[in-house]
């Protein structure tokens, strides 16, 4: 092509003639697009300056090609525009089923709770008896952290998580948690220890930070957190307490026990040295803990539930037996721990705990709610699910948005200098053109 008939060209091109057509081709796959106005050995990036030095210093072919590689550059992020739009659609649609399945959930529910209620009215009575039971003892130690969190509770209810600084309490660990039979209930109390069982739980650290801060020097600022809640209350803080951190427990890496909806832990059972299962074992004490619905999934961000977190991590692999001797009788395979019906029990490491304790603060002792259809508690596990789901997808959709307007800023800006460019370019060519014919 010769110099005349290569500016021809570009007039056509930046003058929109239908007789030159440029087809852009799509490629699906990632590019790293580098900025198209630092092609010229100057580094200058203004598109007027661009253009006049690419006329000057290059021939029409050159300035066709850089052209081209802006208009590359606008069609890219036009596709990448297009592809959070995209991203953002289905995100809403798939929040909008997830939605319209909760809902229709929820009514599949009301209707087990109504042809249900008629035939456990005397065991959710004895739940809730039991619930009152384990909360005064808790109210007996007023001036702790579980007492002060409990008496929130009390008069705002449910507004109380809604407070900023009992957000992401999860609860006492006491009351996260309740067993079929009084009796283990209150060895398994003993085992934990009152400090433990009064022990508030917290979903982040950020919580933990929530419920104590400090001042420059380090000293506790009795003003905010718990301590002021419990001044303001007439009952300040006392002592120490404990606060566990579900993000920071390692969960049960294993699997559960299938079809179960309690999601019990399918732990190894124990076995003796000769091969067989030790007389008078009945199980796992982490399995023998029934968790509520609301806790039973998706209690962290990472959809674990309180079982494999915090459960796992009080109890591990603590063994439950029928008698002392048969819990004597199981030591070589005993490695964290056990205790038996009568009151036996062994701590780590083979330390044996002897004598007996009195223990108020206990876990409640469970609801008829067992006596409800296995479908029924598999409603409400997908309930969860879902929710935990939507609470997913409503993050995904906010960093699509976020993206979307940082695409739609920078494409914006580099569409203006596209057209910027394509002006300088055709004026200056149409110039060179007449000149050319002049000539």
């Amino acid at each position: 092509m010769h110099s005349g008939d290569s500016w021809t060209f570009l007039i056509l091109l930046v003058m929109g003639s239908e007789d030159v057509k440029v087809v852009l081709p799509i490629n699906a796959n990632p590019v790293v697009v580098h900025d198209p106005l630092r092609f010229n050995q100057g580094g200058q990036s203004d598109p007027y300056s661009f253009a006049r030095d690419t006329m000057q210093n290059g021939t029409a072919q050159a300035a066709v090609y850089n052209s081209k590689k802006l208009e590359d550059a606008v069609h890219e992020m036009g596709l990448k525009l297009k592809h959070h739009e995209e991203n953002i659609s289905f995100l809403k649609a798939q929040k909008n089923r997830l939605d319209n399945s909760i809902l229709d959930m929820h009514v599949a529910l009301c209707k087990y709770q109504t042809a249900s209620e008629s035939g456990s009215e005397n065991e959710e009575l004895s739940h809730v008896q039991s619930e009152e039971e384990t909360l005064g003892h808790i109210f007996v130690h007023e001036k702790s952290a579980a007492g002060i969190w409990c008496e929130l509770k009390r008069h705002h209810g449910t507004q109380a998580s809604h407070l900023p600084l009992m957000k992401d309490v999860v609860g006492i660990v006491a009351m996260l948690g309740n067993v079929d039979d009084d009796n283990l209930s209150r060895l398994l109390s003993d085992y934990l220890g009152l400090e433990t069982m009064l022990a508030i739980v917290c979903k982040t650290c950020d919580g933990i930070k929530a419920l104590e801060t400090y001042d420059k020097e380090g000293h506790i600022n009795k003003t905010l957190g718990l301590h002021g809640l419990g001044a303001s209350i007439g009952k300040p803080l006392d002592g120490r307490f404990l606060v566990i951190c579900l993000e920071k427990l390692r969960p049960y890496a294993d699997d559960f026990i299938a079809d179960d909806p309690q999601r019990r832990l399918d732990i190894l059972k124990p076995r003796l040295p000769n091969g067989d299962s030790p007389p008078g074992f009945l199980g796992f004490a982490v399995n023998m803990v029934n968790i509520d619905s609301v806790n039973l999934y998706c209690a962290t961000s990472s959809g674990h539930g309180l079982r494999e977190t915090l459960f796992y991590n009080l109890f591990s692999c603590l063994h439950v037996y029928k008698t002392r001797e048969d819990m004597l009788q199981a030591l070589p395979c005993i490695r964290h721990g056990a205790i038996s019906l009568d009151g036996g029990m062994i701590k780590h490491n083979s330390v044996f705990s002897l004598g007996k304790r009195e223990i108020n603060v206990k876990f409640p002792k469970s609801s008829g709610r067992s006596n409800l259809p296995q479908n029924y508690f598999e409603i409400e596990r997908q309930i969860k699910e879902m929710r935990w789901k939507k609470e997913r997808t409503v993050e995904d959709m906010q960093r699509e948005q976020a993206l979307l307007e940082r695409s739609r800023f920078n494409f914006d800006i580099k569409k203006q200098e596209y057209l910027k460019f394509l002006a300088q370019s055709s004026t200056y060519a149409t110039q060179s053109f007449k000149q050319e014919g002049s000539t």
